[in-house]
């Protein structure tokens, strides 16, 4: 196993011991059951796809809680007896967990087919988007053509 010297980020990122323990994390346990697929659709849209071959719509649960996506599987017992030759298809429970980056929302979630879609989306309220300031003189006031200008803009 690979491990990862976190040294430089911390020498130049301040807050991002959280990013080194997900790292970290991720690196422990990758789930494979169920796949599924992480697409990014635009710059702050995504889309999370999973394969649930024999699950119905009741027997999935998703709970989006803060900053994590919980995706749940509980198969319902078949009440017929089977026998089986061959069995490829891995109907059994599930729990699948997703961090979620700051402000990422779930907008909607589908099931047809056997394929779950998730969409999410970044929704960054105005007073945490970066705004610039103006540099005034001494007195602290700032060009009148300055001041024009960014109303003008708005």
């Amino acid at each position: 196993m690979r491990t990862f010297d976190l040294a430089p980020l911390y020498r130049s990122a301040i807050g991002f011991d959280r990013l080194a323990s997900l790292l970290e994390q991720r690196a422990e346990s990758q789930p494979s059951y169920p796949p599924y697929n992480v697409e990014l659709l635009a710059e702050d849209k995504y889309r999370i796809v999973m394969a649930l071959a024999g699950f119905t719509r009741d027997e999935v649960e998703i709970v989006s809680e803060r900053d994590t996506l919980h995706v749940t599987g509980r198969k319902q017992k078949d009440a017929t007896e089977r026998t089986y030759l061959h069995r490829g298809i891995a109907a059994r429970d599930f729990e699948q967990r997703f961090q979620l980056a700051n402000h990422v929302k779930v907008t909607t979630a589908s099931f047809d087919n056997g394929m779950l879609t998730i969409d999410l989306v970044r929704e960054v309220p105005e007073a945490l988007k970066p705004r610039k300031i103006q540099i005034g003189d001494a007195n602290g006031t700032v060009d009148n053509v300055q001041q024009l200008e960014q109303r003008q803009a708005a």
